[in-house]
């Protein structure tokens, strides 16, 4: 496979995330054929800055791939900012990424599938995003991949093409939906997708990718998704700055490569209704839900 797209990862104080990460990462198949970019964000206050140091002093030292470049942000960006600024600079130099963050195990067909994604759905306009992450879908009879108007963050790629059609400005985003908009949005109020924009506005998130997802529905793009997770995100157990304690989004990362793709651009309507019975039950029964909430707790305050 020629012409292999870059993968940035965005780091900042995790250390045993980020070599998780980057051991799975060089296990992929592609992984000694494409270039590496390492986003490295600054420490936010003194208390970061043992580990953050921790976290260049390890990636500095990565190999496995055919180039490696590290990026030390001068100043604390926020993941949001450091996001957009490396997309970037990678679509405009290349014209299409893929991207990871500290948190994420991929399966080693994860590149692959990528790769296949963008050079097979270049050209198609509609297609704006590729997600490797899927929820713990129940449906044995879904397609191997299908496309679905959610966009999800964990280990995701794109085109210039499409990223250009990304509006960080939350206001004029938020100005073009009406009731039954923020319906479909929200998959049928069975998610706080709207509540995720709402939260942003009001300072209490700094989402970027509730941004990018409301650039993509608003624009009526699609995002292409695997039935069976390629990508496992170890980052809800209170290390993560943006991630809550929960499990209820664990999945087994797929060991089998991806052969079957979508030929016709449209939303697959039986994935759809499997997306929205996963998220509508995902918290469970009350019961359930408090017992969560008393572990999270627990986690949280005592630990």
């Amino acid at each position: 496979m020629q012409n292999l797209a870059p993968i940035a990862l965005f780091v900042y104080n995790r250390p045993d995330h980020t070599r998780r990460t980057l051991n799975y990462l060089q296990k992929n198949l592609l992984a000694e054929e494409s270039r590496l970019y390492i986003f490295a964000d600054a420490a936010k206050t003194d208390a970061d800055r043992e580990k953050v140091d921790q976290v260049r002093q390890y990636i500095k030292m990565v190999s496995g791939f055919k180039a490696v470049k590290v990026v030390e942000r001068e100043h604390n960006m926020g993941l949001a900012a450091s996001i957009t600024d490396g997309v970037n600079r990678l679509v405009n130099d290349y014209g299409k990424v893929i991207v990871f963050e500290d948190d994420l195990l991929s399966s080693k067909y994860t590149l692959q599938y990528f790769n296949e994604a963008l050079n097979r759905y270049a050209n198609e306009e509609q297609v704006m995003h590729i997600g490797a992450y899927m929820y713990g879908l129940t449906d044995a009879k879904l397609p191997q991949t299908f496309f679905h108007q959610i966009a999800t963050s964990w280990g995701w790629a794109t085109w210039a093409r499409a990223w250009k059609n990304f509006e960080p400005d939350i206001d004029k985003l938020m100005a073009q939906f009406d009731h039954e908009k923020k319906h479909r949005f929200s998959v049928e109020n069975t998610m706080n997708f709207w509540k995720q924009m709402v939260e942003f506005k009001t300072g209490k998130n700094n989402s970027w990718a509730i941004r990018w997802y409301a650039s993509i529905f608003l624009k009526g793009g699609l995002s292409l998704n695997p039935a069976h997770s390629l990508v496992h995100n170890i980052g809800h157990d209170g290390t993560g700055v943006h991630s809550n304690i929960e499990n209820m989004y664990q999945v087994q990362i797929t060991d089998k490569p991806v052969k079957q793709f979508p030929t016709i651009i449209a939303e697959d309507k039986q994935a759809h209704t499997a997306i929205r019975n996963f998220l509508k039950n995902r918290k469970g029964s009350l019961l359930q839900r408090g017992i969560r909430l008393i572990k999270q707790w627990k986690i949280k305050y005592l630990s």
